[in-house]
Parts: structure tokens; sequence; C-alpha cells
């Protein structure tokens, strides 16, 4: 709005809580709304308008209801100074009364037909109406969506003046020769009404232009990396409900500006929403007036909001990716997350889980067909069983969401509602290399790290599985190899678990010769174990390689030019570690040590020749934890296993 206005409605609300600089700031509910009509072009003012609105009593004690009693009894008797005086049994009635009474007195003044609500700051409007009607899922009327701050006009034409320091009182000195008494909230509006008469006149002269905006409607987009973000427009919300989606947080924050794209939910080591959001603001002020609403409810959970910085919302929201800001690129899409797809997933099957062909399902078409389509991978190509799909209205979404835990393939799928921020962090987690810092460094940082694994060679005498269940133990593999068990080295078999403690889904095992290797991976290679079969069931992959191949994944070394990839393991990306710092020095290192070659580091050496298990023996693991080794380039731990042979008859 740039032209001059035909009528300002001035208005004043009350809450049964908090007043002044506290208003809304603890989400009480509106009781009382004030206004008065000013005509721009001929200075004059309108009746005095007073809407009292019933509270909701069931959140009142007996005590608070009867003071109310008491306190609306002395009103009947002391009477009302406005000039019309309504009641609303709820704010949804009150709004509309509002806006028709509204209409109603700028039709018969006539003399305009554009009027603008003026308000004593940015709280009536942004912290009291828009919240309480949002969590009330009530319709606000247009007019509410726009207003003028009487203290930023005010400051137009007095710039010595600070803004969070005015009021009505202190206005009024400048611009009134008499100081009206503001105790009541009749005699605040006037004084307000005539503070704008005051400003229309002469010397001021002022013009009404360019009134504050409350956005209707969130915008997703996309962030990059190389944006700049100011610190002082962030915050972050922490204790969301996991499935709340970037428009919930908006509408937690209604009434308030938030920047486009400007919100983005965070995820833990496990991809999942982890409860916390950042969202960017367009100013300070909206910031600062978000930061208000600490522990304000969403549902039945309180949600606690905290200063943060741009650069915190970069880490969440940047991203890099052509092929991200590709599928991103269409404005007013709705985002669908899948998760837990099979690995061999393709365009077509997701377009057909969407739009069954029998037509015995719901169907909602997926925006730009394969295009509206993005499959999630890790940097070497495999697939995370993650997609991301477009759909071009809240229907269709809605529809979609409602296939979640349908079966595609052999699995059930996940669906969950996601934002353009989320699609960039996923993409950045399972992209980056590496996804975690450097471990700390060793207590003795002067003595070179040694592998604890066979000298290395070019034979390929071991095995590497991929894939395996989770919940598979030592028992299970050792089935799983069947003949090629008696063909384990001892101290060969080398579960990896991730950072968590968790098995990562690989195992390295150490044969007798490469022949048997060759033949195990040859048989074995992509057979499912036998007693773990069912919907969780997956096939393993097994492929020979050598010990050095396998000391430079265990052990963090160079990957370059073995094809293997590391261990999966995901860690935050806040997750960090203090680097350790040396012990000694280098000079009394060296004295206290002998040099690297008298030092007896090797391992134990490994008996030639196959290991014979007798028939009767029986087959047991002991968890050697001497024989655990952290990887600090991959944050994995190897557990060595230990294969024991006992007779049943001496145990």
């Amino acid at each position: 709005m740039t032209a001059q206005v035909d009528y300002l409605a001035v208005l004043f609300t009350a809450t049964s809580g908090a007043s002044g600089e506290f208003l809304g700031s603890d989400e009480k509910e509106l009781v009382q709304l004030v206004w008065q009509l000013v005509d721009v072009k001929n200075k004059k003012l309108g009746r005095l308008h007073e809407l009292l609105i019933k509270p909701d009593l069931s959140d009142l004690t007996e005590e608070k209801e009867e003071e109310d009693v008491v306190e609306e009894g002395a009103e009947e008797e002391n009477g009302s100074g406005a000039d019309c005086v309504t009641t609303a049994a709820s704010l949804e009635e009150a709004l509309n009364q509002f806006h028709l009474q509204l209409t109603n007195d700028v039709n018969s003044a006539g003399a305009g037909t554009s009027v603008c609500l003026c308000t004593d700051g940015q709280l009536h409007i942004r912290q009291v109406i828009h919240p309480e009607a949002a969590s009330k899922n009530i319709l606000v009327p247009d007019c509410f969506y726009s207003f003028f701050d009487l203290r930023k006009e005010f400051k137009k034409n007095f710039p010595m003046s600070d803004l969070k320091a005015l009021n009505a009182y202190n206005m009024s000195e400048c611009t009134l020769q008499c100081i009206t008494c503001l105790h009541l909230l009749l005699q605040q509006v006037q004084t307000m009404a005539s503070i704008v008469l005051a400003l229309l006149s002469e010397p001021t002269c002022l013009i009404f232009s360019n009134s504050d905006r409350v956005s209707e409607k969130f915008e997703s987009g996309t962030c990059s990396k190389m944006e700049k973000v100011c610190d002082n427009m962030v915050i972050r919300a922490r204790g969301l409900p996991w499935q709340s989606s970037d428009q919930d947080i908006a509408r937690f924050f209604r009434g308030l500006n938030i920047a486009k794209g400007g919100v983005a939910l965070c995820l833990n080591a496990q991809g999942r929403r982890n409860g916390e959001a950042l969202v960017r603001f367009v100013s300070e002020e909206h910031r600062d007036l978000a930061l208000q609403r600490h522990k304000h409810h969403m549902g039945n959970r309180y949600i606690e909001v905290y200063k943060a910085t741009g650069e915190d919302f970069l880490k969440i929201a940047g991203g890099t990716s052509n092929e991200a800001a590709m599928f991103l690129s269409r404005e007013d899409q709705i985002i669908v997350r899948m998760r837990g797809l099979p690995f061999t997933a393709t365009h077509e099957q997701v377009l057909s889980f969407f739009s069954p062909e029998d037509g015995l399902k719901e169907t909602c078409p997926v925006s730009g067909g394969k295009d509206g389509i993005l499959f999630v991978h890790y940097p070497d190509g495999r697939p995370t069983g993650d997609a991301f799909v477009l759909f071009a209205c809240e229907e269709h979404a809605q529809c979609a969401l409602r296939k979640h835990k349908e079966i595609l393939g052999r699995r059930y799928i996940e669906l969950f509602k996601s934002t353009a921020a989320e699609v960039q962090q996923v993409l950045n987690r399972y992209s980056s290399a590496p996804l975690i810092p450097v471990a700390p460094a060793p207590l003795v940082s002067v003595l070179p790290a040694m592998s604890l694994l066979p000298p290395p060679g070019g034979l390929r005498d071991c095995l590497r599985l991929r894939g395996l269940p989770y919940a598979a133990t030592i028992e299970d593999i050792l089935t799983f190899l069947g003949e090629f068990a008696h063909d384990i080295r001892p101290h060969g078999v080398h579960m990896v678990l991730n950072q968590q403690g968790r098995p990562s889904g690989d195992c390295f095992i150490q044969m007798a010769s490469a022949e048997r290797a060759l033949q195990a991976s040859q048989r074995l290679h992509k057979h499912v174990m036998s007693g773990l079969r069912g919907a969780n069931s997956r096939y393993v992959e097994v492929f020979p390689c050598s010990a050095e191949e396998m000391g430079l994944v265990l052990m963090g070394g160079s990957r370059s030019g073995t094809g293997l990839s590391p261990p999966p393991c995901l860690s935050p990306p806040s997750y960090s570690f203090t680097p350790a710092p040396h012990v000694l020095p280098t000079e009394a290192a060296a004295a206290l040590y002998p040099p690297i070659g008298q030092v007896l580091l090797a391992p134990r050496p490994l008996p030639p020749g196959h290991a014979y298990y007798p028939n009767t023996a029986q087959l047991y693991m002991n968890y050697t934890f001497e024989e655990a080794s952290f990887c600090p380039k991959h944050h994995t731990i190897c557990l060595t296993y230990e294969i024991m042979c006992s007779n049943t008859h001496s145990t």
C-alpha cells in the first residue's frame, strides 16, 4: 500500500494476561477490542467501538470465574464510555463482527472506501490476533493482514525518539497540548486517535503509506551455501513433534514474516527428524518477537525458542547440488519423502506406487512424472533407500501420505511430508565425504600408526561380506558360509561396528587360501542367509579381497584403486572431537622410546594350513575386546572374533 488511505481504524487490544511490552507473550486469550475510525481527508473522528469477547472458561479456576463476575458487574454499574458496545461468544465471531462494523462505518461516512488498521506497536496484530487465530484454526479477515505501526509513523517526524521506548503517553507529550489519562483502554484509543489527527495536521502533514504487511502464506524455496544470512534473523525451535512440517512451524509463528525457504528441519544421525528446526525471519524485529514465543504450545507440546546464527542455518538448509536445484526449481509444489525403498526401485515403480493402474486404490499423480522424483545416493552411486517426490497440490499430497507403510516390492514404504531444506540436508549428508571430522590423535602421537593385520600383499585370500542383516550373529555367518567355515583362519572374523557400537552390515573374513576365498565368493554372492528369511531378509554380497584392502578399510587408509567403499556410517555434522595435545614433546619422546625397529609390535603369527575342527567340537565365539581396533578415519570399530574349539566333554 503506497497511496494515502481514506480511513484509519485505530485499534487497541487486551488479553486476560500480560499487557504493555509483554502483550501476547503468555498465550492468554483476547478479551477486548476497542477501535475508532479516523477520516484522513477531513480529519474527523468516528464513533468509539468496544467489543467484549467471552474467554474460554474451561481453563479458568472457580476463583478466577468469581473475579470475572465481580468485574463484569462493576462495569455495568459504572457504564462504558464507548459509543457502541457489543459482545461476542468466540474469537471467530468477534473478528467477523469487527470486520462487519468497520465496513459499515466506512460506507456510512461516504468519504472513500480504502481503510487500514493503525496500532500502538506490533504486538496487537502479530502477537495477539494472528497467533490465537492460528492455534484455533480460525480464518482471519483480510483487514488484519496490513496495518500501520503508529510508533514507526511517529518516528518518521521525530527521529530522535527510541522506537522501543515509545508509547501513546510519550507520543502525546510531543503532539498534544493536553495529556490524556491512560488508565482506561477507551482513553488509550482516544489518545491514539488524537495523535493521528495531530500527525495529519500542520506542521507535520504526515502521509500514511507503505503499511506493514503480515505474510498470508509461507513460501518454500532453496538456499545456497554461498548466501549470506545475518545472525540476528535466525532462531532455533526445539521440542517439535516429529511429524511436524515447515507449514506447521510457520503456523506456530503466524503473524511473523518468515523469509522464503526460511524453515529448515534438523535431522539426526540416522536421517530422521530430531524435533528441532532453524527458522530465518525477514528482519531482526520479527526474530525478537519470535523469541517472545518461548515455551508457547504446538498442540500439547511446548516449544523452546532460542537464538541461532546464520552459519547454523546454512549448515542445515544450504546446498550446492545442481540436481537438487533443478528438482526444487518448481515453485508451489508439495514435497513428500519416501524412506525404506528397495535398492533396485526405479522411477516407473514409484510412479506405479502412487498411481496404480488397477484402479483399486487411490490415485495421486506425481507432478512432472519422472522429473518429479529424486533418488538419494551415496557418493559411490549406491542408493540409500530414500527418495523425494513432488505433488502439484495439497490434495494429491494428502492422498499420497495415506499410502504410508504400503508395500513396494517386498518392503513397506514410510511417507512423510517434507521441505526444500530437508531435501538439501539429506543430499548434503549422504553426498559429502567424509561426513564426520577427524578423530582425536593418539596419546603417544610420536609413534606411527601400525596395522595389527597380517603384512599387506596382493594375495586375495580374504572375504568381504556386505549387506548383512543387523540382527545377524557370528553363528549365522558361519552357517551362511557352510563348508567354507572350515577354511577360516584363527582370529579371522572381523565384524565392523558403527560409531554407536551397532553392526554396520559389513564383515571381513580371513580365509586359508585365495582359491577357497574365490570359490566362496562365486558360490555365495547375493545369497540370502538361511534362518533370517522373511520381510526383513536381505541378500548378502560376497567379494574376495586382499589383506591390504581389508586393512585400508578397517584402519582408515586411502581407498583409491581398491574399489572398496567404507562401511556405512552417518554422524551428525555437529559432532566433533576435541584434538588431544601431544603428551610428550618430540625430544623427550626420542629419549624415552628406542627406534621403532626395536619395538615389538608385530601381530601374533598365523599358523599355516587348514584349521581342523573335529566333528564333536562345539564352536563358540569369544569376544576379546583386546582385539578391538578403532578406525579414526571412518569412526568404525572392528571387533575380532576368535573362533575357538572345545570338546563338549571337557567343559
